[in-house]
C-alpha cells in the first residue's frame, strides 16, 4: 500500500490536502477495491486496533460504511448512538470522547450536526497527548471529507479503472447543483475537484448560494475577496470556480452533473417557493442532461428526494447514474483513510 506520502494524523478537512496526499488515498481505495472483490474480503492491517463510530447525527450510508471498512480492515468496532447514551444525562461531548479513548480508541469517526466538533475533539487528543485520530464523517455545514473522496474515486475509476489520479479530471467540466448553501459536501467536492483542475460550475437558486459564499471559499483559499460582487455565469478569483443561478450554462457541456439534497431540516427559513417549483427549475433530467456532453454521468451523495433534486427514472438509469457506485466506491475509500490513519500507530 501507497504510505510513503502520507503523514496526516487527522482528517478533518480537503482545505489543505495536497495532490499527493489525494492520490495516495485514491491509489489505497483502488487496492482495496480489488480485495473487496475477493471471495475472502477480509485483510489484518488493522488487527488489535479500535475503531469508534461516534455518530451524534443521523446517518445511513456513512456510518454503515465505516463501520464495514473498520471490520474488512480487522479492526474492532464501537458504534455510539446519542439517543442511548450518557449525553441525555448531561454529559458533554468531550468527555464523550474520552470515555471511548478510555476504553482504548485508536480512531475516532465523528458525525455531529455542528460544524467543529471533530476539529474540538481532534484538538482535545492532540492535548491530552494521546495517538488518537479523528476523521470527520460530516459536520454541520462544513465539510465532508470521505464523501467528497469516494465521489473523486468513482468518477476517476470510470475514467481509469486501473489507475485512479488525481490527473484525470484536469479541464473536466463539473456542474455541482442544488442546496449548496447548507452542503458539507458541496464545500469539500469545491476542494477536491479545483486541486484536480477540474472546472467547477455551482448552480442553485440565489437563495441556496448566496453572493456570501464566495466570501467563504475566497478566505479559505487566503484570496482577498473582490470589492465588486460576482455576477452570474462569471468567474470568481479562483478561475477554475463560477457561480450561476440558473441551472442551464452550469449543464452546457458537462462531463460530471452532481445533484445535492434539499437539505430541509437546516432550513430556518422559507427559501423555495415549492418543491414543484425548485424540481421544474434545477430538478435533474434526461432532458436537461441534453445540454451535457453525450456520455455525462450523474452523482447525488444521498439520501435522494426522488423526484426533486433529481428525477426517478434518471436516479435508477445505469446509463447516467453512478449512484450506487458511489456507495461502493465508500467502503473503500473509507477503507484507505482507516488504514492510512492507522498504519502510523504502527
Amino acid at each position: 500500500m501507497p504510505t510513503t506520502t502520507w503523514n496526516r494524523h487527522h482528517v478533518l478537512s480537503l482545505a489543505d490536502f495536497t495532490a499527493a496526499e489525494y492520490n495516495t488515498v485514491l491509489q489505497t481505495a483502488a487496492s482495496f477495491q480489488e480485495v473487496l472483490s475477493r471471495r475472502t474480503k477480509k485483510v489484518p492491517t488493522l488487527q488489535g486496533q479500535v475503531v469508534a463510530n461516534l455518530f451524534f447525527e443521523s446517518s445511513t450510508r456513512t456510518r454503515s460504511s465505516f463501520e464495514l471498512a473498520a471490520k474488512r480492515l480487522s479492526a474492532d468496532t464501537l458504534n455510539f448512538a446519542a439517543a442511548t447514551s450518557s449525553m441525555t444525562k448531561g454529559e458533554t461531548i468531550l468527555d464523550t470522547a474520552k470515555t471511548y479513548l478510555a476504553m482504548g480508541t485508536d480512531i475516532m469517526v465523528v458525525r455531529h450536526r455542528e460544524a467543529g466538533v471533530p476539529n474540538a475533539i481532534a484538538a482535545e487528543m492532540d492535548r491530552l497527548g494521546v495517538k488518537v485520530s479523528v476523521l470527520n464523517a460530516g459536520d454541520g455545514q462544513h465539510e465532508h471529507p470521505s464523501q467528497a473522496l469516494l465521489d473523486l474515486f468513482t468518477i476517476c475509476t470510470l475514467i481509469d479503472p486501473a489507475s485512479p489520479r488525481l490527473e484525470l479530471l484536469k479541464g473536466k467540466k463539473i456542474a455541482i447543483v442544488g442546496d449548496i448553501l447548507h452542503s458539507r459536501v458541496a464545500r469539500s467536492n469545491i476542494w477536491s475537484l479545483i486541486a484536480s483542475g477540474a472546472e467547477v460550475h455551482l448552480a442553485a437558486p440565489p437563495t441556496l448560494l448566496p453572493k456570501l459564499f464566495t466570501e467563504y471559499i475566497l478566505e479559505e483559499v487566503g484570496i482577498s475577496s473582490s470589492p465588486s460582487s460576482p455576477t452570474p455565469h462569471s468567474p470568481l478569483p479562483i478561475p477554475q470556480l463560477f457561480l450561476h443561478w440558473q441551472l442551464e450554462p452550469a449543464l452546457q457541456n458537462a462531463d460530471f452533473v452532481m445533484t445535492l439534497r434539499l437539505q430541509k431540516e437546516r432550513m430556518t427559513a422559507h427559501l423555495l417557493p415549492s418543491l414543484r417549483e425548485y424540481h421544474q427549475l434545477f430538478g435533474i433530467t434526461r432532458t436537461k442532461l441534453q445540454l451535457c456532453k453525450p456520455n455525462v454521468k450523474v452523482l447525488h451523495p444521498g439520501p435522494v428526494n426522488r423526484g426533486v433534486e433529481i428525477s426517478s427514472e434518471l436516479m435508477d438509469d445505469p446509463e447516467f447514474s453512478l449512484i450506487q457506485s458511489q456507495v461502493t466506491s465508500g467502503v473503500a475509500v473509507r477503507m484507505a483513510l482507516l488504514y492510512l490513519i492507522g498504519s502510523s500507530k504502527v
